[in-house]
């Protein structure tokens, strides 16, 4: 194949005029331009340099972080796990402890109550002893004065005449037998009480009023008879032998005890109104004294005030 004679020119003669002259142009930029291609490479190099740098630092910052994550992770475990079980330890302590305080509550319960109980019971009877004694003050002193003046009256008298012979004095129906004596009597009808003999306390106290119903202790014999009443649950003779100590021994050391008691048999026998009257006449007559209290606090059980309730008034 042949070719023109255009195809044996140099490739450059190929081109136009104008061609060569836009080539000569471009020259000097692209001369210009590969110090400056060759300067940006040089800074991409150290730039991706650095960026693999600042990546191995993230990465064994990380590495660490994530090591002492690990760490504080594992010191939390162990924390939680001692503070579970530092709480099943107080747990079980508070639980002994509770423990321990109900056995040792239940184990003095009765102790204590039994301690009470006799701390009551001697209170109880230093009571019944402080009134023997006071009694028996009192009569030892009238007897004193009795002594006195039966003395005197002796050495005043004139002598009796004989008796016609074969006479023998009489003896009256409440005559004690031989060898009795009112204070031994009271006595020993006293201790039988206080120690819970009350059949046997009973007899003596009856003896007692029988024998020697006009002394100054009778009050307190008929007393204790109503008390025994009272203890048996016979209220109607307990109220019966508590009101002949208010009839027949209307002043002395009994008479408010009495009248409490008449006002408590009363209360128990059902007579709630009776009872209420009882009360309310012991407040009346000694206010301030300790069975007016008492009685306070019974009407106060039985839903009623101290005083006494006013007259109704009748409509005209």
């Amino acid at each position: 194949m042949r070719q023109g004679p255009a195809s044996n020119r140099p490739l450059l003669f190929q081109f136009g005029k104008g061609q060569l002259m836009r080539l000569n142009r471009l020259a000097p930029l692209v001369l210009l331009a590969a110090p400056l291609a060759f300067g940006q490479k040089k800074e991409v190099i150290e730039l991706q340099r650095d960026v693999a740098l600042l990546q191995d630092q993230v990465r064994t910052l990380q590495r660490a972080i994530d090591e002492k994550m690990a760490a504080l992770t594992v010191l939390m475990e162990q924390s939680l796990d001692r503070i579970n079980k530092s709480n099943t330890a107080v747990a079980v302590l508070e639980s002994g402890l509770r423990d321990r305080m109900s056995q040792q509550e239940r184990g003095l319960t009765g102790p204590i109550a039994n301690v009470g109980t006799k701390v009551d019971q001697m209170a109880e009877e230093f009571r019944f002893v402080k009134e023997s004694i006071a009694d028996l003050n009192s009569r030892m002193s009238k007897l004193q004065a009795q002594l006195t003046d039966v003395k005197n009256a002796v050495t005043t008298l004139p002598t009796p005449a004989a008796p016609p012979p074969g006479t023998v004095p009489q003896a009256g129906a409440n005559t004690p037998p031989p060898g009795m004596s009112a204070d031994t009597l009271y006595k020993d009808a006293l201790r039988d009480y206080q120690s819970g003999k009350f059949d046997i306390a009973m007899a003596e106290f009856s003896d007692y009023l029988r024998y020697y119903g006009s002394t100054d202790l009778a009050a307190n014999a008929q007393y204790y008879v109503g008390m025994i009443y009272y203890n048996r649950e016979d209220w109607d003779a307990a109220r019966t032998n508590f009101d002949l100590v208010l009839e027949k021994y209307p002043e002395n050391n009994k008479t408010q005890d009495a009248q409490y008691m008449k006002g408590m048999a009363l209360l128990k026998g059902g007579q709630r109104t009776a009872a209420a009257q009882e009360f309310r006449e012991l407040i009346a007559k000694s206010p301030a004294g300790e069975l007016s209290q008492k009685a306070r606090a019974e009407l106060k059980k039985m839903g009623l005030s101290a005083a006494a309730p006013a007259p109704v008034r009748r409509k005209k």
